[in-house]
């Protein structure tokens, strides 16, 4: 198919500007032809900078034009669910920044508006595109392991900034919100199914208000996911996946690289020393480009997109209960 499908970004955030713009830019169905921030100047900047041709000085602006096909939406989290319903409303599909809503609650709007409207709408979690991820899963469920019955998940940075709007708690800020929510994609991605019940832990900053360390359990039906999320600890990252004759280890699960190969460990168990470790290698490629060309041929092709309004839901359901579980100190049903 020669059409590309043409993209709009709403605001010129960091994340887009320097991550996800330029890779859809390199995509072989993605094409981005305007960019919108509420100060003119700066969406003429970031428009020069990229190379778009379009840029406007309204986000309502940006809606309006008709040769708009898609929408990615990298706003403030507050802003995800108001904006993306516009969007959606303007007949454009959405591709919208993970957390996808500040709950579960806010997030289930969406789905008359995507029902009534007919557009697509997808979260933006880029690690379900990337190579290292959907050869996980399928080994997984070749039963190279066994049956899966653990996950464990570790995701980290250092960030004491209160500029910075991961420290701004109205906006969403978080290590829960922020990097957790990747940790719950990855037990959600390996089980293959939803947990019945969480419990978890939270670390405020006192100055901040913002969580800064959080850990969980989560109580799947086949097994446990247990993880620690934090934003002022080491940065790190690292995923596993236990089954009953064999392990999976990815080695940097969540900002995978787009400059070097990445990894992922199978383990056959035959001792602690390692010495059953097969290492699988992934060629170079930007995660950013196969989430944009993803969901560009759901559009153009019909064919499903990564992460789905539904399960997009079904993630924040599992946010709520582990904030509830911070606050009443014990197990809370997901999407109680």
């Amino acid at each position: 198919m020669s059409r590309k499908l043409r993209w709009g970004i709403l605001s010129t955030a960091n994340i887009g500007i320097k991550k996800v713009i330029p890779a859809m830019q390199r995509g072989q169905l993605s094409e981005v032809i305007a960019i919108a921030s509420r100060d003119l100047a700066r969406a003429r900047q970031a428009a020069t900078s990229l190379g778009i041709p379009k840029a406007y000085g309204s986000y309502e602006e940006l809606l309006a034009d008709p040769a708009i096909d898609a929408v990615y939406n990298p706003l403030p989290n507050q802003l995800h669910i108001p904006w993306t319903a516009k969007a959606a409303e303007a007949g454009k599909h959405v591709l919208c920044e993970k957390p996808l809503a500040m709950n579960a609650d806010e997030a289930r709007t969406l789905i008359a508006v995507r029902d009534r409207t007919g557009v697509l709408i997808g979260e933006a979690f880029m690690i379900r595109s990337h190579p290292q991820w959907l050869r996980a899963r399928q080994l997984i469920d070749e039963g190279r392991i066994g049956p899966l019955r653990a996950v464990m998940a570790l995701f980290s940075y250092y960030n004491v900034d209160p500029a910075n709007i991961r420290n701004q708690l109205d906006c969403g800020g978080g290590a829960l919100y922020d990097i957790g929510c990747y940790c719950i994609q990855a037990a959600r991605t390996g089980f293959g199914q939803e947990p019945k019940r969480a419990v978890g832990h939270i670390d405020r900053d006192p100055r901040l208000g913002t969580d800064r360390l959080t850990s969980a359990i989560l109580d799947f039906p086949a097994g446990h996911a247990i993880f620690t999320c934090g934003t002022q600890v080491i940065p790190y990252q690292r995923v596993h996946f236990l089954g009953t004759m064999g392990r999976i280890e990815i080695e940097i699960p969540f900002n995978a690289p787009p400059d070097r190969p990445t990894r992922i460990f199978v383990d056959d168990g035959r001792d602690i020393f390692g010495t059953g470790i097969a290492t699988e290698t992934f060629p170079m490629v930007d995660q950013y480009t196969l989430q944009g060309d993803a969901f560009s041929r759901a559009v153009l092709e019909g064919t499903p997109i990564p992460v789905t309004l539904e399960q997009g839901i079904a993630n924040m359901a599992i946010i709520d209960a582990v904030f509830r579980s911070a606050e009443t100190d014990q197990w809370e049903t997901v999407g109680a």
